[in-house]
């Protein structure tokens, strides 16, 4: 007799769970993009440490009160400072890419953000002497090549944008390998959901002192702000609940469908939020520019493929 199957999630279900990750991600994309480069909030740094206050709230409502999933605690000291290195490292990748958001379109921050793997691919070697094999490494060449050529022909270039972007690019990729070394032992590993809780609250403690030195008097401005148009405050406030439903729909659908899927969905997603922010902010893109980042994507599929296989 075989054992009965549980039911899996309707297809109704999981699509709609990868169009609330498509929006939430994009939507968020969009909005810091508005916030610090059309409506003019030049304070980056805010504007994260208002993301990571959302994420800390929404994410004990959903573990403590909803019980979405169980709450995993802190073992011990040492668990909590490589908590903290990880907080550190997340924060600066947000607070580079909301920097980058300031300089450059939407469009090219996505083709720089898609040489993520060859970055971890670097990390994972230099940290652990991890190697892939080697056809995984050749399939990085045209990542890379397509950035450079997307580079070359982008009409918004802007260089100091181009290593926030870069920055933030290689610190997401250095997130996820150090993730894997600190949170690797069984009594450590935490869930993504239970990771956003602990790291939330750590990089809100590390932002505040960071926005009230480098970003002055931005309280008194957002106020200021809201007096003369209060719909700054709704665009701050949904701008942070979007950020916390990106982490939430990307654990969701990674539950409800797979790591491999996800990651799929994500080389699509870069080419959907192109062309949607080409749509919305009418930034100039050059065919040279649309061929390297074209480029990219293929690489990155093929990345993907070769990881695929050498993982079987």
């Amino acid at each position: 007799m075989s054992a009965i199957k549980s039911p899996s999630p309707s297809r109704f279900f999981t699509i709609g769970l990868v169009t609330s990750w498509y929006s939430s991600n994009i939507g968020v994309l969009l909005l810091n993009k508005y916030l610090l480069s059309n409506y003019g909030f030049k304070y980056p740094i805010f504007l994260t440490m208002c993301h990571m206050t959302a994420c800390a709230l929404l994410s004990y409502i959903a573990i403590a009160w909803l019980k979405m999933v169980p709450m995993q605690t802190i073992r011990s000291r040492l668990q909590f400072f490589k908590i903290s290195a990880l907080s550190l490292i997340f924060c600066a990748s947000v607070v580079s890419g909301n920097i980058s958001l300031r300089y450059l379109p939407v469009s090219f921050n996505q083709a720089i953000g898609a040489t993520t793997p060859f970055f971890t691919a670097v990390f994972a070697y230099l940290m652990t002497l991890k190697k892939e094999a080697w056809l995984t490494y050749i399939t990085l060449i045209p990542v890379v090549t397509g950035v450079i050529i997307a580079s070359g022909g982008e009409p918004s270039f802007h260089l100091f944008g181009f290593i926030m972007c870069i920055g933030a690019t290689a610190a997401r990729a250095l997130k996820t390998v150090v993730q894997g070394i600190l949170l690797s032992s069984e009594g450590e590993k935490l869930n993504s959901m239970n990771l956003l809780l602990y790291m939330a609250p750590i990089a809100v403690v590390l932002l505040l002192p960071a926005t009230l030195y480098m970003e002055k008097n931005v309280v008194g401005i957002t106020i200021a702000l809201a007096r003369q148009d209060f719909g700054i405050v709704w665009l701050l406030l949904f701008n942070s609940a979007l950020a916390y439903f990106v982490n939430l729909t990307n654990f969701l659908v990674t539950k409800h469908t797979s790591a491999l899927t996800l990651q799929v969905l994500g080389n699509a997603k870069g080419a959907v939020a192109v062309v949607v922010s080409i749509l919305i902010f009418r930034n100039p893109v050059s065919v040279t520019g649309m061929a390297g980042y074209t480029l990219t994507v293929i690489g990155v599929i093929l990345y993907s493929e070769a990881k695929k296989r050498s993982n079987k």
